[in-house]
């Protein structure tokens, strides 16, 4: 998938909100792809590595990478990743 409806201007500064995180989830084993921008402007990801199979990774979606990701483009709606399991509770 690609993201059709931003320019590379657009797709730069989502690689560089989300460098901003990216330590982080290294740290864990564990690493984001983005796999496309909506025309409703969800960034939607794939997470890799341990992130993928993390019972946390909703919680680290949620808290940590689309918040970084939404205060610095704030014409982004929403973050989801497409390969989240949901989580038991």
């Amino acid at each position: 998938m690609a993201a059709t409806n931003v320019d590379q201007d657009f797709m730069l500064r989502i690689e560089s909100a989300l460098d901003q995180i990216r330590p982080y989830l290294e740290a864990d084993g564990g690493n984001v792809k983005v796999l496309e921008v909506t025309d409703e402007m969800v960034l939607k990801l794939e997470l890799l590595g341990a992130c993928g199979s993390c019972p946390m990774s909703t919680m680290t979606l949620k808290a940590g990478v689309e918040q970084s990701v939404l205060k610095a483009i704030p014409e982004i709606r929403a973050v989801e990743a497409v390969n989240v399991a949901p989580s038991a509770v």
